[in-house]
């Protein structure tokens, strides 16, 4: 099967009520896990909660519940994340990706930037990133208006993205040569934003940023840009040894370049509840950090490593998995911060 006719096999996600209510019908007698929907509550009474699954099936469609319904707000103004961690496979484009859905879907305007050169944020979300597209690569370099190289989402509505292309492999050197090298991004940002204020599009409430795993001036372009940080930390031991020099590389950033910047959003990943080190991990950094830390922790999940292959998010390859569920819990909670 192609990865085209795989992509239209998958109905997208027309809003964030309709994303956590959806189920995929089911193909096999194999049911996986992830994949056992609970329609209503009489169907729930009549489950002996007495089994691991059944108490997990439980609590997760307690969980649905309480978003059912739920309208997010609007920011006051358009607020800009740096998804960032130096610690490569902690899940920064996986967030990056399923939160800017999440908050989409649930009609909030949301604008994704993908400086990593892997590309891999614009493969999830369906955009071309080819060495022929206009891409941040130009942007950054060539002076390209944003606005000529964000391209739609086909799957969600109001998610648009700016890709990455394998050029952006080189722009470190060629950014070292640049005028005001550091703030390139920023002030690409700020002219999109007045270009679509004139005409007359709505003003962007979400914009999210995804790093490539370095300090190198591409990161740093993205710290320029925010005012928020969010890490996400996978909850394994060495996700909390490249914790404390990115916070220490970020107070660097906040003392000479950007004193906005704050880390708002800490969101643990690849949760495993059956390992005595993940809820270690967990501990650790909410007692370390209380007030960043998000409620909603992102369980592994077969579904969520899946979706990218399909070009994208879980939040329409699955949008009945944990996973999506996790995500749009996170989302909730950023909003409504």
């Amino acid at each position: 099967m192609s990865l085209g006719s795989a992509r239209a096999m998958a109905a997208p996600s027309a809003s964030f009520e309709s994303a956590l209510m959806r189920t995929n019908s089911v193909t096999n007698s194999a049911v996986s896990r992830e994949m056992l929907i609970v329609e209503s509550d009489n169907v729930m009474d009549s489950i002996d909660d007495s089994s691991p699954i059944a108490r997990q099936l439980a609590n997760e469609t307690r969980r649905r519940e309480r978003l059912v319904g739920r309208e997010l707000p609007k920011p006051q103004k358009t607020r800009i994340f740096t998804v960032s961690n130096q610690k490569g496979g902690v899940g920064k484009t996986t967030t990056t990706v399923n939160i800017a859905a999440a908050l989409a879907s649930a009609g909030l305007n949301v604008l994704v930037i993908d400086i990593d050169p892997q590309g891999n944020a614009s493969t999830a979300l369906g955009i071309e990133h080819h060495a022929d597209v206009d891409s941040i690569y130009d942007v950054l370099i060539n002076d390209l208006p944003l606005g000529d190289v964000v391209a739609a989402c086909p799957d969600i509505p109001n998610l648009i993205c700016a890709p990455a292309t394998i050029h952006l492999a080189g722009a470190e050197i060629e950014l070292v040569s640049l005028v005001a090298r550091e703030q390139r991004l920023r002030r690409a940002i700020d002219v999109y934003a007045k270009e679509r204020e004139k005409n007359g599009e709505g003003r962007l409430d979400f914009i999210f940023i995804d790093c490539p795993p370095s300090l190198g001036l591409l990161t740093v372009n993205a710290f320029c840009a925010a005012s928020e940080v969010l890490i996400p930390i996978q909850c394994e031991y060495y996700a909390l040894e490249g914790l404390s020099q990115l916070l220490k590389n970020i107070e660097m950033i906040q003392k000479h370049l950007n004193a906005e910047l704050v880390v708002s959003t800490i969101l643990l990943t690849m949760y495993d509840g059956r390992t005595n080190l993940a809820a270690q991990v967990a501990s650790e950094v909410r007692h370390h950090f209380p007030n960043q830390v998000l409620s909603a922790v992102v369980p592994r999940s077969v579904r969520i490593s899946e979706a990218p292959s399909y070009q994208q998010t879980v939040m329409t390859y699955d949008p009945s998995s944990s996973g999506a569920l996790s995500y749009m819990e996170a989302a909730a909670e950023i909003a409504e911060r």
